[in-house]
């Protein structure tokens, strides 16, 4: 992740630059879209005035559809207002004030000299954004992709792709016609990025909550109630919640002050830039969950970790873990009809309270009784937890095949998560994964979502409160 980051912000220096390069090197003169009143016929005579004489020269005005141009260049620093009149009466006018770098600004509409350059940097950035995320993303092969980071790459990828979008039709039709789409219109798009993403995904946010809730509701139906139990369902109305409360947010009408005004767009964006962070990290898990319990790994391998969970007081797997070792031996079979090599199978796993032998042990009787030889089978029978499986199945490698290729195999929504803390332990592996009921699956990989990112607990809020503390800037400035 400090790699694209480091990307991005290079990206982001290159189009400061080129703003600040252009703006040097662009002249001083801004054309004034002026509305023309209904009306107004070819054939009228309108006459131009400044409030203050020498701050901007006035070039012949023209007509270009529904709006009066007018070409104006800076002189010197200051501030003026110019009318336009039929007759005595004046029935246009722009506020214009002149920066110390001779910027003409319009002050009704947001437009200024060399604003295209803006717009420009600002759209290439959600581009360049979305396409360094894709490339880390698209480029997290085998182990590599067995990270948080690879979580992060689709979900922030996704949101800036979206706000691409988003910016990219207002830029262009302020550089077509700066009158009917100034850059004060631009400007509440750019701030309202995370408002955007939000609303345009809010029908599969609620289709994804209606479809946890349900097969939570199936889990319950089919299991002791627990707390780790509920997590789909408390996602699932968290979700619905925080879009609801968003629409009521968004929707209401405010008037005040600009002070005000400004303080109300800033609360409305940064509750929805925590709500996206929170969605755009949702929606990269299940992205990840799903592609790592599809995942099909080529070539030929080495090693085979399968790893233990509870088995039955007589000894007998029951199917969530018989599901993980069928697979496994499925796999191995596979292999050697196909290339006949014959990998080596780690199944690892220690004593729990209730079993009466180390689930390791389990594991290899079951292979034995499958027909496996038992100089392909290496038992851990130490481990207490995923990360200890990984560790000492490490060692196992290490001492009897070093530089092993190793696969591990789990149940299919714990096989993102058993990658993570592979890679944690040392061990360069991927995951293949058996099937469990549809009602059991999402509730699982919540959990284990869940418990990967409460590690990162506060990383994960220093990156939230950065992120709302930009669009919050971004809505007092713009």
């Amino acid at each position: 992740m400090k790699q694209a980051l480091r990307q991005i912000a290079a990206v982001a220096a290159a189009l400061i630059l080129f703003c600040v390069v252009s703006r040097l090197l662009t002249g001083n003169e801004l054309d004034v879209w002026l509305r023309l009143p209904a009306g107004i016929g070819e054939a009228e005579e309108m006459r131009l005035q400044q409030e203050t004489e020498g701050v901007v020269r006035l070039d012949p005005p023209q007509r270009r559809g529904a709006f009066l141009v007018v070409p104006v260049t800076a002189l010197q620093p200051g501030e003026t207002w110019l009318d336009v009149y039929i007759g005595e009466e004046p029935v246009m006018m722009a506020k214009l004030r002149v920066g110390r770098f001779h910027t003409v600004y319009d002050e009704l509409n947001g437009n200024y000299t060399g604003d295209w350059t803006v717009l420009a940097a600002v759209t290439l950035f959600w581009l360049a954004v979305s396409l360094v995320m894709g490339w880390h993303f698209f480029g997290s092969r085998g182990p590599a992709f067995y990270r948080l980071d690879t979580i992060y790459y689709a979900g922030f990828g996704l949101f800036a792709a979206v706000s691409f979008l988003s910016v990219l039709q207002p830029a262009a039709a302020h550089l077509v016609n700066p009158g009917e789409t100034p850059m004060l219109t631009v400007y509440s798009v750019i701030q309202h990025a995370s408002r955007f993403f939000m609303t345009v995904t809010m029908p599969l946010v609620a289709a994804f909550a209606v479809a946890m809730a349900a097969s939570n509701i199936a889990l319950l139906r089919h299991e002791r109630f627990r707390v780790q139990n509920v997590l789909g369902l408390l996602i699932a109305f968290g979700l619905i919640a925080g879009e609801a409360l968003g629409i009521w947010l968004f929707s209401g009408f405010f008037s005040g002050s600009e002070w005000e005004a400004r303080l109300h767009s800033t609360l409305e964006n940064v509750y929805a830039t925590a709500f996206v962070y929170f969605e755009c990290v949702l929606a990269g898990s299940v992205i990840c969950g799903l592609l790592a319990a599809r995942h099909r790994p080529r070539g030929e391998w080495d090693c085979i970790v399968i790893l233990g969970c509870w088995f039955r007081p007589d000894g007998s797997l029951p199917p969530l873990l018989r599901g993980r070792v069928d697979r496994a031996v499925r796999f191995w079979r596979e292999q050697r009809e196909r290339t006949g090599h014959a990998a080596l199978l780690i199944p690892t796993g220690g004593r729990g309270r209730d079993e009466p032998m180390p689930e390791g042990e389990a594991i290899r009787r079951y292979l034995v009784a499958e027909g496996v030889p038992e100089d392909c089978i290496r038992a851990e029978c130490e481990a207490a937890n995923t990360w200890q499986n990984m560790t000492n199945s490490r060692a196992i490698i290490e001492g009897e095949l070093p530089g092993a290729r190793t696969l591990f195999a789990t149940t299919n929504y714990h096989v993102f998560r058993s990658g993570v803390l592979a890679a944690e332990a040392g061990l360069a592996a991927e995951g293949i994964g058996s099937r469990t009921k549809w009602w059991f699956w999402p509730n699982a990989f919540m959990r284990e979502c869940a418990g990967l990112l409460l590690k990162r607990w506060k990383q994960e809020l220093a990156a939230l409160v950065v992120l709302t503390g930009l669009f919050a800037l971004l809505s007092m400035l713009l």
